[in-house]
């Protein structure tokens, strides 16, 4: 690999879709992230994509210093292609030297997170596919905080060997903006423009560095905001074990 022009300029980009009691704690990750002293002298632009937003999600962004993008597309896949190039846009110049991390609106990344991908793309890593953590289990989801736990991670090998993971998550995702233009970006989809766009970073012979070294904590919120995506996937398997317990309860004689 060879390495990748020092990082100059990090943007930040969250789709929202009413999203104003969670996304404060997102966009205030987002702030310490950028305060690491590991990018001290690198300019972070964070821009939320408001989607189709009826509540106060674009002022809450705009009083935390973010880039606000309003679009009406119902669809993650333009509203993180529509947030990369406002964003692209707004810093200006060559595409080299920028990078471009995805999160989103219910999660929160740590105070290291951006320091950690400008890192690894020092190293020559063209994109850096990170998981994720599941916070505020309800006190009654005990069987399915483990069942997911034990799912998410049955591809980890034994202690001290690196875990090349099989997981693809918009809310942990940086890429190089050359990286991405090459690709050709986020595709317009409903649903896993993520893996959609990793996918086409692989074809495109991408540096993707997939690592569990830098999770980002998201929500196990019951009213998912992407049809088919992260929290349907959580209610299914909520489902599937409320299906297993009803079928071990014995029957009345």
């Amino acid at each position: 690999m060879t390495p990748e022009a020092s990082i100059e300029n990090i943007a930040v980009v969250i789709p929202a879709r009413d999203e104003e009691n969670l996304l404060p704690a997102a966009l205030e990750s987002v702030r310490a992230a950028a305060a690491h002293p590991g990018i001290e002298s690198v300019r972070v632009l964070t821009v939320v994509v408001a989607d189709c937003c009826t509540d106060a999600t674009a002022a809450v962004s705009r009083e935390a210093g973010a880039l606000v993008v309003p679009v009406r597309f119902r669809n993650v896949g333009r509203a993180r292609a529509a947030g990369v190039r406002a964003a692209l846009g707004a810093i200006g110049g060559a595409p080299g030297g920028v990078w471009i991390a995805s999160t989103d609106a219910d999660s929160t990344v740590r105070p290291d997170w951006l320091a950690f991908q400008a890192a690894r793309a020092a190293e020559g890593w063209d994109a850096v596919i990170g998981t994720v953590t599941v916070d505020r289990w309800p006190a009654d989801k005990a069987e399915l905080a483990d069942r997911y736990r034990r799912l998410y991670e049955r591809s980890r090998p034994p202690a001290h060997r690196p875990w090349h993971h099989p997981h693809v998550h918009g809310a942990n995702l940086g890429v190089s903006s050359r990286a991405y233009a090459v690709a050709g970006g986020f595709p317009p989809t409903p649903l896993d423009e993520d893996r959609g766009l990793v996918e086409a970073l692989e074809r495109t012979g991408a540096h993707l560095l997939r690592t569990p070294d830098c999770p980002v904590s998201t929500s196990a919120r019951r009213t998912p905001r992407a049809r088919g995506g992260f929290g349907d996937h959580l209610i299914d398997l909520d489902r599937t074990l409320l299906d297993v317990r009803t079928r071990r309860q014995p029957t009345s004689p």
